[in-house]
């Protein structure tokens, strides 16, 4: 697969997060509506291929990506404490996360 230009990267950035941001109201609505609809999981599949490579199950996935998290990099806007407070960080994802950060030398905010 021939490697994507920074423009078109940017351009499916751009549309992920307002995806992510489109589905963080819908999650809103639903939740003051009481309606308990399922998951939609095509849409997280199109942005989760960084947190899919790293091994983290779904629903941590799931937290970060609907945190406008997708990449190791992103979690340096957070700290430690505010990512294990999502819903679906388990100790294994954070251990997963921190060993991430560590390889690639960033850390959480403090």
């Amino acid at each position: 697969m021939a490697k994507q230009s920074p423009a078109k990267i940017k351009k499916l950035r751009g549309e992920a997060m307002r995806a992510a941001a489109q589905r963080k109201a819908e999650k809103a609505q639903n939740r003051s509506a009481g309606n308990n609809s399922e998951v939609d999981l095509d849409a997280y599949a199109a942005v989760d291929g960084a947190w899919r490579e790293l091994g983290l199950a779904a629903p941590a996935r799931r937290a970060l990506i609907d945190e406008g998290l997708y990449k190791v990099s992103d979690l340096r806007k957070y700290s430690l404490d505010a990512i294990k407070d999502l819903h679906g960080m388990g100790p294994n994802a954070i251990r997963i996360l921190i060993t991430a950060m560590k390889k690639s030398d960033i850390s959480f905010r403090k």
